[in-house]
């Protein structure tokens, strides 16, 4: 027999559960990204690091970057390392 505990958790799923779910819209946003930010040269993919100091410096916050960011962090390792970031790995940050 389940526990209250046990049926809110087999109902809703654990805090865990719920937790990475939350971050699934941000996950979509970056995979979105993935063909654009290929496309990119190597010298317009590190331009977009100054890019995202420049807007934190005029008061953008992390969140506001955060998609742009992660995409080109994907990129940036999968040609400098040949490896491509999971999805569950940027959940992870």
């Amino acid at each position: 027999m389940l526990s209250l505990g046990g049926l809110a958790s087999k109902i809703f799923g654990s805090s865990n559960e719920r937790r990475v779910k939350g971050f699934r819209p941000k996950v979509a946003a970056i995979n979105a990204l993935e063909a654009e930010v290929e496309k990119l040269s190597d010298a317009d993919l590190r331009a977009r690091t100054a890019d995202f100091r420049e807007r934190l410096k005029n008061g953008a916050s992390l969140d506001d970057i955060l998609v742009e960011a992660f995409a080109t962090v994907r990129e940036a390792a999968k040609r400098t390392l040949g490896q491509r970031h999971f999805d569950v790995q940027l959940i992870g940050g």
